[in-house]
């Protein structure tokens, strides 16, 4: 059975999302404020983690920031009112694995459930720890990431992306897949957030090297490749 540890000052709103977990045969371990969560999470094993971001002595951002850091296989989602790109570039910056905005469907926050869960799972976190392409070293235990032996420190949310891209080298990606691969949803197709990310991880694993390896194909999405000539940088 699932222990899912579920971070929501709301009462009400905890006792119908525990109900629906509770449906699907999973345990729920409840906590109301930031530090409470903190102590349960750092103290107790947790198959995933559901955080509301405003909520009292600490709040889902930190929390997610500093559980992260102690325990980075834990998934994590986010539930909260604010919805704009900002705000959620700095809950997936925390670490979080998944957002949804309130008002939500229960039966949306249970499929993202069994996602992370299958994903998260010790088969799959097991199954291949290394990933390499042209100098590139991703080590998926210890979640790091070198370019000929130089260590790049990347956010969860660009490791996640950059691990993507390392699963599927040569291949242009559209953003529709890398949404729904990377972030499991859907995004608005008028929004940048996928190249916003793209970005990020640019400056980081390709600033300083004469190669660059991570291309835009114009109107159709991104490639990890050498020497890849119709980019935009």
């Amino acid at each position: 059975m699932p222990h899912i540890l579920l971070l929501e000052d709301d009462k009400r709103l905890s006792r119908l999302i525990a109900t629906g977990l509770l449906e699907q045969e999973m345990d729920v371990s409840f906590a109301y404020d930031g530090e409470k969560a903190y102590e349960l999470a750092s103290t107790q094993y947790f198959d995933l983690i559901i955080t509301d971001i405003i909520v009292p002595l600490k709040n889902g951002i930190d929390f997610c920031t500093e559980i992260k850091e102690l325990k980075p296989n834990i998934p994590v989602i986010m539930l909260t009112a604010l919805g704009n790109t900002d705000d959620k570039l700095k809950g997936f910056d925390s670490g979080a694995d998944d957002y949804l905005t309130k008002p939500f469907e229960m039966l949306e926050l249970l499929a993202r459930v069994k996602v992370l869960l299958k994903r998260f799972s010790p088969q799959n976190l097991h199954s291949s720890n290394i990933l390499k392409y042209e100098g590139i070293e991703m080590d998926l235990k210890l979640k790091t990431i070198h370019r000929n032996g130089i260590l790049i420190k990347l956010t969860p949310k660009e490791f996640n992306l950059m691990q993507f891209l390392l699963e599927n080298p040569e291949r242009v990606l559209s953003r529709t897949e890398i949404a729904e691969k990377v972030w499991e949803t859907r995004f608005d197709t008028g929004t940048n957030f996928i190249d916003v990310y793209i970005n990020y991880i640019r400056k980081k694993v390709d600033k300083g090297f004469d190669v660059k390896l991570i291309h835009t194909k114009l109107g159709m999405g991104f490639i990890l490749k050498k020497g890849y000539e119709d980019h935009i940088l």
